[in-house]
């Protein structure tokens, strides 16, 4: 008789997947760290959605210029899913995360093929999985309306519904966070371990800040260090009275602005509509600090346009201004990834809400790589030094600050 084979952690993890889709306690599943380096697939998310009635699994695959979306019943995603862990394919991935109601599973592959599975419970006072998502009937919204700081910052009224005015300001939040909880997945941050430090610079009534802290107390547990910068001392005050009132412990708001506070040490730098170079300060300051993920929704882009030549192929665009504003745009954002790929992060300039809700719809993200990235440093690297020539550009601030940080650092 034939012996019985050894119950690995990959077939334990593949037991624990099952169990939780059986019993519909499945909250996300996260494949990371490809084994495959050449291609620009980072990671791919699983949660369960209800489909026109039915239970879906929604992978979403994270290419690194574009994400991918597929829905697929419980059968064909389950083989969707061990294939994805199967080291003989491509892609295939050496890290998952399995979330459930009570229980988070870690299923590690080293590069000699050993396996290790880490078993950790949820917090007593995590969200728990939430259930399949009614993507025809139902929106999701990432936290809910009956949160008492809502009121306090006017999101809601006193019977906890939606203002009417603050309807695209809600739309923005629930993105906000979508991108943040993708970030973080793509990082590798561990849910065993304490929740990221966050500094919000221009925080402002602090809608987005209070998102982000009770969005990580959630997600992580504890009290998540989360701090609100804003020059405005009133916007201060009211958000600290408020946070203090909904007990939202590690939350707190300072007064200053990029040149007054700097964060000794931060994992997440939040900076949004920060005008002109005050992004690019804001992105070296997130770099200075050690920062893993960097967000920043740039605006009044007005540096390089003086010094912006006339390709003669473009000279009839740049004919009209409006023209010559728009290539301006994109041209400092396209030069602020690249000095940011130079320093060993993946960046991403994209739509951050459709212009139906904001005009200041641009975004970039910035997470850093693991592993070795010398050649798409100087990938990114030679390709400024191209764009530069091309337009005529002599300087750029984020890539003067980068430079002359190198040379003292070489003093």
């Amino acid at each position: 008789m034939a012996e019985n084979r050894a119950v690995t952690p990959h077939d334990e993890f593949i037991a624990a997947f099952d169990r939780a889709i059986a019993d519909r306690t499945l909250g996300s599943l996260v494949l990371s760290k490809s084994r495959h380096a050449a291609g620009d697939l980072q990671s791919v998310r699983i949660r369960p959605i209800e489909l026109r009635g039915e239970t879906r699994l929604s992978f979403v695959w994270r290419h690194a210029t574009r994400d991918v979306t597929k829905n697929l019943d419980p059968d064909a995603a389950r083989s969707a899913f061990v294939a994805l862990l199967d080291p003989e394919r491509e892609p295939s991935f050496a890290h998952a995360t399995l979330h459930a109601a009570d229980v988070e599973l870690q299923l590690r592959f080293s590069k000699k093929g050993k396996q290790a599975l880490v078993r950790t419970g949820r917090p007593a006072d995590a969200a728990p999985a939430p259930p399949a998502e009614a993507h025809d009937r139902v929106k999701r919204r990432a936290l809910p309306l009956e949160l008492p700081f809502w009121l306090d910052l006017g999101i809601t009224d006193e019977r906890h519904r939606l203002v009417p005015s603050m309807a695209r300001k809600w739309k923005q939040i629930d993105k906000f966070l979508e991108v943040l909880e993708h970030a973080l997945d793509d990082v590798g941050w561990a849910e065993a371990g304490p929740p990221p430090r966050v500094v919000d610079f221009g925080c402002g009534k602090g809608y987005l800040t209070f998102a982000v802290h009770e969005y990580l107390r959630r997600r992580f547990g504890g009290a998540p260090e989360v701090t609100g910068v804003e020059l405005r001392a009133d916007l201060v005050a009211l958000c600290n009275a408020a946070a203090t009132r909904a007990h939202c412990e590690g939350l707190h708001f300072v007064q200053g602005d990029l040149r007054s506070f700097t964060p000794e040490a931060v994992d997440v730098m939040i900076a949004l509509h920060a005008c002109d170079t005050a992004t690019d300060h804001a992105l070296d300051l997130g770099l200075r600090a050690g920062a893993r993920i960097l967000i920043a929704a740039p605006c009044c882009h007005k540096e390089l346009r003086p010094q912006l030549t006339s390709p003669k192929a473009l000279a009839p665009l740049f004919r009209h201004g409006i023209h010559l504003g728009q290539e301006a745009e994109m041209l400092t954002d396209g030069l602020r990834a690249l000095a940011l790929e130079a320093s060993g992060y993946q960046a991403k300039v994209f739509e951050f809400v459709s212009l139906e809700h904001t005009s200041k719809n641009k975004m970039i993200l910035a997470t850093r790589r693991r592993g070795d990235s010398g050649d798409t440093a100087r990938r990114a690297a030679a390709e400024a030094e191209s764009l530069k020539a091309f337009y005529g550009i002599r300087e750029q601030c984020l890539e003067r600050l980068l430079r002359e940080r190198g040379a003292a650092s070489r003093e």
